[in-house]
């Protein structure tokens, strides 16, 4: 499963890395932490800042998602994610400003016609405009389907020459600031994408919600009363394409949400381990005891690092022009968010009292760091589509799509036995047995067992392709040499192992699986056995981690 697609489109290393280089250069001057906790505690959208990335004339950051064709850099997934992650890394705020504004041209990009690309993303190119993606209501969060937001027609001599749109959506990225909106909006022939102006007649805009992170972004409320729209700013000048206009971006747009998990959680877990570095506790340093490093480092570093594989494999797959990825956006996306947030959580723990208060960057980047898991899709969204999609083709396979997948693996592990692939091979075994287990006793009529399910997908699927490219796609991303990452997947190719057998035979018991022999079909004494060296694994990475990141 590794070798997919080879990459074709995106930028090549050294304008993405000049492009990087820039925007840190950039940050380390105006955005300081001084300032980006100064936005955070104000509740500040830094219009000056937004303006001063989109310059074409500097760093002219949005041209990164606009195609060469039309003035754009043409940036790729794998150049989108590189971005997204030292964006995140900066301040999650700001960087959710600059994924409103893809987010908002996506429609145009998925569905749009030649002209209507040339005339908005020229727009967007040139005057650096903002922009906002209309799609959730009140009622109607990830369920596209339930939104009551219409567009009715205007005819004039028998032909439809514009629309009034009427309705409300809600958490809005650039509700409040943006130049243009792509409006979801249910017309006659289905529900389908309008451009509409911040100044037009009928609209407005909610005063911006107080939340509990990502306080220098903008979200708001739109108000759309009988709001006039031209029938040319109907996207693709065809109604009823809205919902699989959406569906076509999920790929890429949460793999931005997966890279913004990896980013802020990496920041954290940078600032934890330099603080390490010169807390002394009983005469030494905490970087130097297991009691630290072990529980609070070195696991976050691990998933960390299987989550950002796993982006890597589905960036290069997209760059490649592969369709049809939206399941591994969703483990991407699933695997970095939470491994994010549970990295800036241990952040504040590793910092103690310091960590919990407001002065220290670690409290504000675990309440930013939060929303991931709720914007694009929740955490449990991403577990029902995963769980959906991985039980379809466990039928369909009769079974054998994990199994052959941990067969590779096994093949891996005999070439190369420090990759962790023998660990891996263990979770997708476990994983197989499971599901077909949940076949024959039907338990997926459970929800939760479904939804548990698609936990485990994500683990078994994290540790299978942090495995297989730990050293056949070496990442360009962390400075880690290949034995670290090597020490990294092994740590976490166990503990996938455990969880997905372990929680699996929890979850089937629980529900009423019928076979006696479960628990001895998932080798958990294997697994268990399998531990053997996962401290010594710790020792070395901790190790290695203090050497890379230094006060």
């Amino acid at each position: 499963m590794i070798d997919t697609a080879v990459s074709q489109v995106g930028l090549d290393k050294e304008t993405r890395d000049m492009i990087l280089d820039t925007l840190k250069k950039y940050a380390d001057r105006k955005l300081t932490p001084e300032f980006l906790l100064h936005l955070d505690h104000h509740d500040t959208f830094p219009h000056d800042v937004l303006k001063a990335l989109y310059d074409p004339s500097s760093i002219g950051l949005h041209l990164l998602f606009i195609p060469e064709q039309y003035d754009g850099l043409g940036g790729g997934a794998y150049d989108i994610y590189r971005v997204s992650e030292l964006m995140a890394s900066i301040d999650l705020g700001i960087a959710t400003g600059v994924l409103a504004t893809f987010l908002g041209s996506d429609p145009i990009s998925v569905g749009a016609t030649e002209e209507q690309k040339q005339y908005w993303f020229g727009r967007i190119a040139e005057e650096a405009l903002l922009c906002a993606y209309g799609a959730t209501e009140p009622q109607a969060g990830s369920d596209l389907a339930a939104m009551t937001t219409k567009a009715e027609p205007v005819e004039e001599d028998g032909q439809v020459v514009g629309y009034r749109i009427t309705g409300r959506k809600q958490w809005i990225s650039n509700g409040g600031v943006a130049d243009i909106y792509t409006i979801l909006a249910l017309a006659p022939g289905g529900p389908s994408w309008f451009v509409v102006d911040a100044d037009a007649e009928g609209f407005s805009k909610g005063k911006p919600e107080d939340k509990h992170g990502i306080r220098a972004s903008n979200t708001a409320a739109l108000f759309l009363d009988n709001v006039y729209v031209p029938a040319d700013r109907l996207i693709g000048l065809v109604e009823g394409q809205g919902l699989a206009q959406a569906q076509a971006v999920f790929g890429y747009t949460r793999l931005m949400v997966g890279a913004f998990g990896l980013g802020a959680g990496w920041e954290a877990l940078r600032r934890a381990i330099r603080y390490s570095q010169e807390r002394i506790q009983g005469g030494a340093p905490l970087s130097q005891k297991q009691g630290y490093t072990h529980k609070l480092i070195v696991p976050n570093a691990a998933f960390l690092e299987a989550a950002r594989t796993y982006i890597e494999w589905v960036a290069e797959r997209l760059d490649g022009g592969e369709e049809g990825l939206q399941t591994e956006g969703a483990v991407a996306k699933y695997l970095a968010t939470v491994g994010g947030n549970k990295a800036a959580d241990d952040a504040i723990q590793a910092l103690g009292g310091y960590g919990y208060t407001k002065e220290y960057m670690v409290e504000k980047i675990k309440r930013d760091v939060r929303i991931t898991t709720i914007y694009e899709g929740t955490s449990e969204i991403m577990e029902w589509t995963m769980a959906r999609d991985r039980w379809q083709l466990h039928l369909k396979s009769r079974g054998d799509f994990y199994k052959e997948w941990a067969n590779r693996l096994s093949a891996i592990h005999r070439e190369n036995p420090d990759n962790g692939a023998n660990f891996a091979a263990m979770a997708l075994q476990a994983l197989a047995i499971i599901m077909e287990q949940c076949r024959i006793d039907r338990l997926t009529r459970n929800q939760h067992v479904l939804f548990r399910l698609g936990e485990l997908v994500a683990w078994a699927e994290g540790t299978a392709v942090f495995a297989e490219r730990v050293t056949a796609k070496p990442t360009e991303a962390i400075p880690l040499d290949i034995p670290t990452r090597q020490a990294l997947s092994r740590i976490f190719g166990r503990d996938a192992a455990l969880k997905v057998a372990a929680d699996g035979l929890r979850w089937a018991i629980g529900a009423g699986q019928s076979n006696p022999d479960l628990a001895a079909a998932l080798n958990l004494p294997g697994i268990y056995q399998a531990q053997a060296g996962q401290v010594a694994d710790m020792d070395f990475v901790a190790e290695q981690l203090n050497k890379v990141f230094t006060a």
